[in-house]
């Protein structure tokens, strides 16, 4: 499964859909309940539709970020990224990965010839080195303390 698949690349939001998904994004997480799911009636349509409260979550979040000018993308967590694009998610460069996976820092699989690596583990591995960094950070604190350097 390509992380691009029936994918669309993302679009900066207008000033016009910001403002849009910002009234929006409120008025659903209002509706948000503490069922499994919530039924929404469609105007256009005049439809009513069920659905999951977890997919409602995400569309609040989607519409939160496009209030903010962000553009979005949504990637399945089994998607097979190509090195690069898991560089591009990291924030770091193609080499910096491949020498990740090369040390098996970073989980990753073949595909003929080619290096994949699954957005979940890619997403472990964030997540891995966000805590190793807060440990540091705090670990650097104490030390700071007891050396009384006025931090």
């Amino acid at each position: 499964m390509s992380a691009r698949r029936n994918q669309r690349p993302p679009i900066l939001p207008t000033d016009q859909d910001a403002a849009l998904a910002r009234v929006s994004s409120r008025t659903l997480a209002a509706c948000i309940g503490h069922g499994p799911s919530v039924r929404l009636r469609v105007v256009d349509g005049n439809d009513e539709i069920e659905v999951p409260v977890a997919a409602l979550r995400m569309l609040v979040d989607i519409l939160a970020n496009m209030a903010e000018g962000n553009a979005i993308s949504i990637v399945p967590i089994h998607a097979e990224l190509t090195t690069q694009q898991a560089a591009d998610f990291l924030r770091v460069s193609r080499p910096h990965v491949v020498a990740l996976v090369e040390r098996g820092e970073l989980a990753h699989h073949k595909a003929g010839t080619h290096r994949r690596i699954y957005f979940k583990d890619v997403l472990a591995y964030r997540k891995h080195r966000l805590t190793q960094g807060k440990m540091a950070r705090n670990t650097l604190a104490e030390q700071a303390q007891k050396l009384d350097m006025g931090y």
